[in-house]
C-alpha cells in the first residue's frame, strides 16, 4: 500500500504578488517545463466554438477572450531533477487569483460553476491582481511586477508548455497578457510558434492520440495515468517511472499554502449502472452536484479496466471458437471499436454541448430525461521568496495503490473534495499527465535517451499539436510558408528578448508582404 499524495499549492494574490514574485521568476526559470492551466469568466456561443470550419471556431474564440476574463491562473513548473531516479520532479505550483481592470462579461453558468468548486468571488474582488488586456496600455510589460511582466518572463524562459485542450487557454493569455488577438488563426499560429519556441504540448490531444485512454478529461486523464504509474512501480517494472517531490514549505511562506490532498483510487463495490453515463465519457453533467447518479472518477476507471478486461476474454473466445470450427459471430458496428459498451451511446459530438473546458462545467445529462446541455469540465525552507529550487524537499508518493473503502467513508471524501477545483492544481494535474507520457513514451524506445535529447524533444509526437473537439487532426503550431507574425508581436518580441531578435521577426513579416 502507498499513501495518498498531498499537493501543496501556493495562493497568490494582490497582497502578497510582490514578495512571493523572485520565487515565481526563479521556478519558472528552472524549471524543465510549465504547465499551465486557467479558470474564465465565460466563453460565449457554445455552438460557435464547435463550428464545422476551424476558422470560424477561432472567430469565436477571439470574440470569448476579447470579451470575457481570466479569473484564476494556474501554473505548475516542473525541474527534473539530475541526482535522483530517472523521471524525478521538483514541483512548484502556483494558483494566482486575477481581476480584470477593465469591464468584461461573466456568465451565470461559470459563476454557479466556480461557486461550487469554491472559488470566493469576494476574495476575487478583494484581492485579486489587477491587469489590463490588448496591446499594453502601461508603457513596457517588461518592466515592474505585474502579471503582464509574470507572462513576459515564462516567454524569455523558453520553456515548453503544457495545457489540456489548450487552444482556448492560449488564446485568453495572449489577449489578457500579451497583445490583441490577430484576426486570423495563421497568424495566431504563427506568433505562437515564436512565443513558445521550444514547443507547445497539449495533453488532451496525447491522451486521445498517444496514451489512448478511455476518456481524457482532465481528472480521469490524471488519476488513470497515476493509477498506472504506481502499478509499475509496485510490480517492479523496468525503465523510468514519475516520481514528484514538493518544497517544504515553513515560516512565512506557510500561510501561504493550500495542501490539496489527492487520495489513491479506491477500490470498492459499484454497480455500473449507478455511473452517470455522460460524465463517465465527458467529465461533464448539466445537473452537477443534483445528478442522482455517481461521478465518481476512482469507480468510473476502475469500470473502464473491467470493461475493457470483458472485451478480451470475449474476443478470445471467439478466436477459440473459429479454430475449433464454430460459426463466426457478426460482429457488431467496428465504428466505436475500443469503446466502452457503456458509452457507446454519448460517442457522438454534441453540437449543443460545450467544449471541455474549466470555464463552467459540471456534466453531461444521466439519466433518460436529458436537461439543456452545459458547459464540458473538462478538468522552502524557512523561506525567502527566491529560494524555492534550493528548499529541502520532501518525497511524496506519485503512486497511489487502491485502498478500501465503506460507503460512508467514500460519501464523506467526496464531499470533502468538492471546493477542490482549482487553477492550480489543474496545472498540476495536467504537468503530471506530460510527465508520465514523456516515460511511457521512453520506455517504448526501449533504450534510455541523453538528457540534452529529453529536453529538446519530450513527446515527439504531440509536439505543437493541439486537440481539436470533433477532430481527427490536430491543430499544428507553426509559421507556414503563407503566414505572417502579427505586428503587436513583432514590437512585443523586443521586450522580450531584445531588438535584434524583433528586427528579424519584422524582416519575417516584411518579406511575407512582398
Amino acid at each position: 500500500m502507498t499513501s495518498s499524495m498531498v499537493v501543496p499549492v501556493i495562493d497568490v494574490q494582490n497582497d502578497n504578488f510582490k514578495e512571493l514574485w523572485p520565487a515565481m521568476v526563479l521556478a519558472i526559470k528552472t524549471s524543465s517545463f510549465v504547465a499551465v492551466d486557467t479558470e474564465l469568466s465565460g466563453l460565449g456561443n457554445r455552438r460557435s466554438l464547435l463550428a464545422e470550419s476551424i476558422e470560424d471556431r477561432y472567430k469565436a474564440i477571439c470574440h470569448a477572450a476579447r470579451s470575457r476574463s481570466i479569473l484564476s491562473l494556474g501554473i505548475a513548473c516542473y525541474k527534473k531533477l539530475d541526482n535522483k531516479d530517472a523521471d524525478t520532479y521538483l514541483v512548484q505550483v502556483y494558483n494566482l487569483t486575477l481581476l480584470c481592470s477593465e469591464e468584461y462579461i461573466i456568465e451565470p453558468q461559470s459563476v454557479q460553476f466556480l461557486v461550487q468548486h469554491g472559488f470566493d468571488f469576494n476574495k476575487q474582488y478583494a484581492q485579486g491582481v489587477p491587469y489590463c488586456k490588448g496591446n499594453n496600455k502601461a508603457g513596457s510589460d517588461n518592466q515592474g511586477v505585474s502579471i503582464r511582466a509574470l507572462f513576459t518572463e515564462l516567454l524569455r524562459a523558453r520553456k515548453p508548455l503544457v495545457l489540456h485542450n489548450g487552444l482556448i487557454d492560449m488564446a485568453f493569455l495572449y489577449q489578457c497578457f500579451y497583445a490583441h488577438l490577430p484576426e486570423r488563426l495563421a497568424t495566431f499560429t504563427a506568433d505562437l510558434s515564436e512565443m513558445f519556441p521550444a514547443g507547445v504540448y497539449d495533453t488532451k490531444y496525447a491522451t486521445e492520440f498517444e496514451l489512448r485512454l478511455t476518456a481524457s478529461y482532465l481528472e480521469y486523464a490524471y488519476k488513470k495515468c497515476k493509477l498506472d504509474n504506481s502499478r509499475s512501480v509496485a510490480s517492479g517494472g523496468t525503465g523510468p517511472h514519475v516520481h514528484v517531490d514538493f518544497c517544504q514549505y515553513a515560516g512565512q511562506m506557510s500561510r501561504y499554502v493550500d495542501y490539496r490532498a489527492c487520495p489513491a483510487v479506491a477500490f470498492h463495490e459499484g454497480q455500473a449502472d449507478s455511473v452517470c453515463q455522460r460524465f463517465s465519457a465527458f467529465g461533464w453533467c448539466p445537473n452537477g452536484s443534483q445528478c442522482p447518479l455517481s461521478h465518481d472518477t476512482d469507480l468510473i476507471i476502475l469500470q473502464d479496466e473491467k470493461g475493457q478486461e470483458d472485451k478480451r476474454s470475449r474476443r478470445k473466445r471467439k478466436r477459440d471458437k473459429k479454430r475449433g470450427g464454430g460459426g463466426q459471430e457478426k460482429d457488431a458496428s467496428s465504428i466505436f471499436e475500443g469503446a466502452p459498451e457503456n458509452k457507446i451511446s454519448h460517442m457522438e459530438l454534441d453540437p449543443e454541448g460545450a467544449p471541455e473546458h474549466h470555464q463552467g462545467a459540471t456534466a453531461e445529462p444521466c439519466p433518460e430525461s436529458e436537461p439543456p446541455p452545459g458547459p464540458q469540465q473538462a478538468d522552502r525552507p524557512p523561506v525567502t521568496a527566491g529560494a524555492l529550487p534550493e528548499a529541502e524537499c520532501v518525497k511524496t508518493d506519485s503512486e497511489g495503490n487502491g485502498v478500501c473503502e465503506d460507503s460512508a467513508t467514500k460519501a464523506k471524501r467526496k464531499k470533502l473534495e468538492t471546493g477542490t477545483h482549482r487553477a492550480g492544481f489543474d496545472a498540476f494535474m495536467t504537468g503530471y499527465i506530460f510527465a508520465y507520457a514523456c516515460s511511457l513514451a521512453k520506455k517504448r524506445g526501449g533504450e534510455e535517451r541523453k538528457q540534452e535529447e529529453e529536453e529538446e524533444s519530450w513527446l515527439p509526437e504531440c509536439l505543437n499539436k493541439v486537440y481539436l473537439s470533433g477532430k481527427a487532426a490536430p491543430l499544428h503550431i507553426v509559421k507556414s510558408t503563407f503566414s505572417k507574425s502579427s505586428k503587436a508581436h513583432v514590437q512585443k518580441m523586443e521586450a522580450v528578448w531584445g531588438k535584434s531578435v524583433a528586427c528579424t521577426l519584422a524582416d519575417r513579416a516584411q518579406q511575407g508582404n512582398m
